[in-house]
Order: C-alpha cells, then structure tokens, then sequence
C-alpha cells in the first residue's frame, strides 16, 4: 500500500494561506475541547461528584496526558498510510468521544472518557507539523509554523466565552455536543480540500524496528533534545496556569465572572506574540528569536516570584505578569518545535509523534502537579515557572554546545532536508 493519494484538482487548489488555515482549525479542535471546559468546571464537578476542589482540574489534566500518550501512535501510522486517514481517524475519534462526554453518569466515566478522546484524537496536534514539515523547511518551516499558531490562538481566545455563553442558555454537556458538531463540520472541509502531503518515496513501513529506529534518531539527535524537553519544561507552566486558571483568577483574584474576557486577553497577546514571531523569524532566524525570548521568560519569572512572595498581588499584577509570560511562550513554542524538526525530513512524522509524546508528556504530566499544587495563591506557580526557565537555559545551551544566538544557514534559504 502506498500513501493515501488525493485528487490533481485537489493539489493544485490549495494555496498556502488556505492550508494555514486548516492545520490552525485542526489544532483549534484540541484547543477547543481544554478551553472552552473552563468556565463549566465548577458545574461539571458538582453535578459528577468530583469531591475535592482541585480534582475539577483532572477534566483538562486527563484530556492532556492522553493527548501526551496519544501521540506515539499517528506519526509512525501517517509515515505509512500517508496524512489524509490519520487526520480523518482522530477527527472521528474526538467527535464519538465528545458525545460520550455529553453522556457521563458520573466523574469517573468522564474522566475514561476524555483520557480516550486526547489519546484517540492526538493526530489532530501531530500532524499539522509533519504536513507542515513535508513542504517547508528552516526558519521558512518556523514562520509557517508561527503564522499557524497565530490563526490557532483565536480559539483560546473566544473558547471560555464560548463555553459560558453555552452555559447561559443549556447545560454543560451541550458544550460537548456542539464541539462533536464542530469537529464533523471540520473533516468535510479537509476531506474536499486537504492534499495528502506525504511524497511516495519517503513512505515507511510499519516495523518496530524502523518505528524504533526514527523515533530514537529524533530523540537522539544533540541538536533537537534540549529544544524538546525544554518545550515539555515550558509549557508545563502554562499547562500548570491552564489547570488553575478557573480557580485563580475567577476565585483567588475576584475575576468572577469577567474570566472568560481576561482570559481571551491574555490568549490574545499570543496571538499577537505569534503575528511579531511569524514576520521576524526569517530576518533573525528561529533560534535567536527564541533564545532571547527565553532570557525574557527567565526575567518575568523573578517579578513574579517577588510578587506572589509580597504578599500584596493583586488580579492585574497577576494578569500583567502571566500574560507577559505567556506571550513569550508563544515567541518559543514554534521556534522550538520548527529548530527540533528540522533535521528529519523524510522521517517528519514519527520524529513529529516522539517528539510530541516527550513534549507533551512531560508537559501534562508536571502540569497536574503544578496545578494540583494551587494553595489559594500564585506562589506555587510563580516557583515553578522561574525553575523551569532556568532548566530550559540549560537543555538549550546543551543542545547549542554552549553558543547562543547562532543562525546555521542564511536568511531565506532552507536547509535541505
């Protein structure tokens, strides 16, 4: 079998804002499925029986590590099969288990349930960067990559809204239902118009060993390591602020009900943060955008600890300091995936998946022990986001044998693949 073919027309229509577009909708189902559950936590752990406080957080957490665990399994199958089946097998996946979600008699099932969905349904964030990947290359890959996440951010920033205005008008489980109706409506479009991107020659078979073997190489690799695992170390954080955002600002902090809207703010300076990113990384190159970004991460992270420790923080000092954070966050996510991918090739999509599952596993994972942490106060995660900055400064300049600020190949040249 070779890879799944598409139609002439179909490779001869799609231009790239168009397929931008799509790869940021892919990845916005996910987005969807975490953030629009926020403001609908206090409901769904009420009307469950989910007990504890902190335990309304597992809904997002669970969702996360299967999404992390997930992520094994479609690279190495898109390799093979080519993109097109993987992306419509995780996008039938997420739209059963939504509804499945919709149904849960109690917290239990709920939470077996999204475990399934983020694992069944991890093509969906996998495979927007190897198809990314199977057409460009070097920090032309970076800026794609970066004008992706940029189109992506608009779901953060309208998905609590999303998930309140559901609330006013149904109960929470409609917010299933409606993401399930969402996700249907998605793979029409990609089945009229998403090209299979994977060239026949670079087809793998499915054996452990070669499966094995391109997995290993891409988490081998000195270049690509410290980029993944300080990613993983990053985004924990953020993870860790996602978990407890409900209960930080809306409770701690007397957000109330303007969570939803502070919330969209701060996921749109992202957004903007990925605009800047995507019309300056190919002038300065992927790796001396980010590593500056990560010198700036490492100084907000001091101010926050000095004012989760003053004992006087207030919701917009909060607000300020996270949302500068997270902003500098979008200035490394891209970069750091686009530097990590870039030597593989023929091979993207099971480096995409290894790399996927050590990112996100690592993520998920230390981002439940961050959020579950939440002690009434941002001191916990103040903490934890300045360690995991300093410990990203040390993966990178392992990586980069202790030389910053280095461009491997000229402005508007792509290395090759």
């Amino acid at each position: 079998m070779t890879a799944a073919a598409s139609p002439p027309s179909i490779q001869r229509s799609i231009g790239e804002r168009e397929l931008i577009v799509m790869m940021a909708t892919l990845m916005a189902l996910q987005a969807l499925s975490i953030d629009s559950m926020l403001p609908a936590l206090p409901n769904i752990a009420g009307d469950l029986g989910a007990g504890d406080a902190n335990r309304r957080q597992l809904v997002i957490g669970v969702y996360l590590i299967g999404t992390a665990l997930g992520a094994l399994v479609p690279g190495a199958l898109a390799d093979r099969f080519g993109r097109r089946p993987v992306v419509f097998g995780s996008i039938a996946a997420y739209c059963l288990l939504s509804l499945v979600c919709a149904l849960a008699p109690d917290f239990s099932v709920m939470l077996a349930a999204r475990s399934l969905q983020g694992f069944l349904s991890a093509g969906l964030t996998v495979l927007p960067s190897a198809i990314v990947r199977d057409r460009y290359s070097g920090d032309r890959m970076a800026r794609m990559q970066s004008t992706i996440a940029l189109v992506f951010m608009a779901v953060p920033m309208m998905a609590p809204s999303f998930g309140q205005a559901v609330l006013l008008v149904a109960g929470w489980r409609w917010i299933f239902g409606t993401t399930a109706a969402m996700s249907l409506l998605v793979m029409a479009w990609a089945w009229l118009r998403l090209p299979e991107t994977l060239d026949p020659a670079d087809v793998q078979p499915i054996r452990l060993s070669p499966i094995i073997t391109n997995m290993g190489a891409s988490l081998l690799d000195r270049s690509a390591i410290g980029y993944v695992i300080g990613a993983g170390v990053l985004w924990s954080g953020l993870f860790g602020y996602l978990n407890s955002s409900q209960q930080l600002i809306a409770e701690q902090f007397g957000g109330g009900d303007k969570f939803p809207l502070i919330f969209a703010g701060m996921a749109g300076g992202m957004a903007l943060a990925n605009l800047t990113n995507s019309r300056i990384v190919e002038r300065f190159g992927a790796r001396r955008v980010s590593q500056v970004a990560l010198f700036a991460y490492i100084a907000v992270a001091v101010l926050q600890v000095w004012r989760a420790f003053g004992g006087n923080e207030g919701l917009w000092d909060f607000v300020a300091l996270m949302g500068a954070q997270m902003c500098l966050i979008a200035f490394m996510g891209a970069n750091f995936s686009s530097v990590a991918l870039q030597p593989f090739g023929r091979t993207a999509g099971a480096a995409a998946s290894a790399q996927m599952f050590v990112r996100s596993s690592l993520s998920s994972l230390l981002g439940i022990a961050i959020g579950m942490s939440y002690d009434g106060s941002a001191r916990n995660l103040s903490v934890a986001l300045l360690t995991g900055g300093l410990l990203t400064l040390g993966l990178v300049l392992y990586s980069e044998r202790g030389k910053l600020f280095r461009r491997l190949y000229a402005p508007g040249a792509e290395r090759p693949a």
